[in-house]
């Protein structure tokens, strides 16, 4: 079982930036794919919005079209880690962010087909 605990998420300015990360325990972190989602504040009954993937070995990345060029996930296989660098932050940007992850996922794969999910941490960026 893979428990995921995401830390640093606050209140920011637009235009400022903001590392997000999530560590892993109790699995082999290696062999995970790892994903970030986000769900806007109360909004519970909605779907997470895919934000950005990284495969397992090859590190191959994907990123929502939305946060291209402004957001940067990497991972930390001997921390046992997963961030997400966001740069640029924008109000739209307002969201309670998620961790996710599957053993030998694909970096492409929705949210539905991970099997391990954190808590989340709230991030707000307003004036």
């Amino acid at each position: 079982q893979v428990q995921l605990v995401e830390s640093g998420g606050g209140l920011v300015q637009p235009g400022d930036s903001l590392t997000i990360a999530c560590a892993a325990s109790g699995g082999s972190f290696e062999h995970l794919t790892l994903g970030w989602f986000r769900q806007a504040p109360g909004t519970p009954g909605t779907l997470r919005e895919f934000v950005a993937a990284v495969s397992w070995g090859a590190g191959a990345t994907r990123y929502a079209e939305a946060v291209k060029g402004r957001f940067t996930i990497s991972r930390n296989n001997s921390q046992n880690t997963v961030y997400l660098q966001m740069n640029s932050l924008k109000p739209e940007d307002t969201a309670d962010y998620y961790c996710a992850a599957d053993y030998r996922g694909s970096h492409l794969q929705p949210a539905h087909d991970y099997a391990y999910w954190g808590q989340g941490t709230q991030v707000t960026v307003s004036s």
